[in-house]
């Protein structure tokens, strides 16, 4: 895998970092030692990962007395990366607003992305679905959609497509959404359309049916609401929504901070900066084909073993393009998606 490529003063400035967060860490080791050996931590508990704040991060009371009630805490280093989502054993400090972290349980799902040295960074764990947010405007794109869904194919995580803002359809743009749509009911995703700025400013029925009961994330470019969304699903959260810049027709985006929200009918949402997007530049070439469920099954049916899928005689995905039984929007799109990987690849550089 193709990584970013550094110079000597960055290099000597990620070391200088990663030195001074050790140091940081060994000192923290030492305080929590010596708070447990004095007696000054109370017993483990189960928790639940809230949000996100650099070494710290504030864990939710899931028994007992205390039970909903928020901490900050810091994580003993042996642990490892903690995300949002990420369900927790944990121990109260003496001044009953803090705490610190021991242990972390085992995860169901766990959605990663690259960051920018082509490293796979976790950001959000136990999710029962994505939910992929589109809109009229700005305009979806079936290869930004194909990436999502390879994204979520690959993590093993179901994928659903919202369509927000249907209030915006008109006889000029209907067409094109509809045909874009009906080509991944066929592929059998669950397709939602729905509007978040209802009359009454209460959750859109098709919504509220999508998030009940389960931990959902919503992914997607800006501008397409998924702020917005959440607002009508928690009106008491104080969620910043941005506007569609009317010179660009592009989204801004509006969440700094990854955390859980709870809802009233009992699902839980994750909100994160970290997941607007997915480069995919960190993947190989099987695990594109992979990310295509209807070309997976195909995947070694050509002729030949080295088959490109491009011109190649007996390719079993030309074939199937030209017989109808995938469509040649997506194998399009998925000789877009590897070309732009290995582009990118080529120069060492982030699709983001």
């Amino acid at each position: 895998m193709a990584k970013r490529r550094l110079n000597k003063q960055q290099q000597w400035r990620i070391e200088k970092i990663q030195a001074e967060r050790t140091a940081r860490s060994k000192r923290r080791e030492q305080e929590i030692d010596l708070q447990l050996a004095a007696g000054a931590l109370g017993a483990e508990q189960p928790g639940l990962v809230i949000a996100h704040y650099g070494q710290q991060l504030d864990i939710e009371a899931r028994d007992g007395k205390n039970a909903g009630e928020l901490y900050r805490c810091f994580v003993r280093a042996n642990i490892g990366s903690l995300v949002t989502g990420d369900r927790v054993v944990w121990r109260a400090g003496a001044d009953g607003q803090t705490g610190v972290v021991v242990a972390r349980e085992e995860r169901s799902t766990l959605l990663q992305r690259p960051d920018n040295f082509g490293n796979l960074k976790p950001v959000a764990a136990n999710i029962d679905h994505i939910i992929l947010v589109i809109a009229p405007e700005p305009e979806p794109h079936d290869n930004l959609i194909d990436r999502y869904l390879v994204a979520a194919e690959n993590t093993g995580i179901p994928a659903v497509i919202l369509l927000n803002k249907a209030d915006l359809l008109s006889n000029a743009n209907r067409p094109h959404i509809d045909t874009l749509l009906a080509r991944y009911e066929t592929l059998g995703y669950t397709v939602v359309q729905t509007s978040a700025l209802t009359a009454d400013k209460t959750p859109a029925p098709p919504v509220q049916a999508l998030v009940e009961g389960r931990t959902s994330v919503f992914v997607g470019q800006s501008g397409v609401g998924k702020s917005s969304i959440i607002q009508t699903l928690l009106p008491d959260e104080s969620l910043r929504v941005g506007a569609l810049s009317e010179s660009t027709g592009k989204g801004t985006h509006t969440t700094t901070t990854a955390k859980l929200f709870h809802l009233a009918c009992g699902g839980d949402l994750i909100d994160s900066p970290g997941i607007r997007e997915f480069g995919l530049w960190h993947m190989t070439p099987q695990e594109i084909e992979y990310g295509f469920r209807e070309i997976r099954d195909l995947i070694g049916s050509c002729k030949f073993r080295n088959c490109q899928h491009k011109n190649d005689p007996g390719c079993a995905l030309n074939q199937a393009a030209a017989d109808g039984t995938i469509s040649a929007e997506r194998l399009h799109s998925f000789h877009r998606i590897l070309l732009a990987m290995a582009e990118q690849q080529a120069r060492g550089l982030s699709l983001d």
